[in-house]
């Protein structure tokens, strides 16, 4: 198996949703976490930065092979319904993207440029 990945990825929240989106995200359809472990994502999680609206999604990737398993949780069907409430809650920062189910990605992938891991001794 691989080293795990890290994944952090960003989009906006529109004003107006972002009750509604704390609302169904506090009770996760099982069918769509189901999925997400099933392709080897963990410790997913997603904050809120209200002053920018800004949306901050982190998770590690354990598998071995990342698009193919982005690939099948996007022809997960009730993954897709989940996309299909929540995209309408967001607004992508890629130019051209059209939703979760789209060709150009609907989150941003964030570059990592820090990572401590461990323990700091002095």
């Amino acid at each position: 198996m691989a080293q795990p990945r890290r994944i952090c990825q960003i989009i906006k929240l529109k004003p107006d949703r972002a009750d509604e989106y704390k609302l169904v995200h506090s009770a996760v359809w099982p069918s769509v976490l189901d999925a997400l472990a099933r392709h080897h994502i963990k410790d997913y999680s997603i904050n809120h930065y209200p002053p920018l609206q800004l949306l901050i999604a982190t998770f590690k990737y354990t598998g071995d092979d990342y698009e193919k398993d982005m690939e099948a949780i996007g022809k997960d069907e009730e993954t897709r319904k989940w996309w299909r409430l929540t995209d309408e809650m967001q607004k992508s920062f890629n130019e051209g993207a059209t939703g979760s189910e789209g060709a150009v990605p609907w989150w941003t992938n964030v570059e990592e440029v820090f990572r401590f891991e461990g323990d700091s001794t002095t």
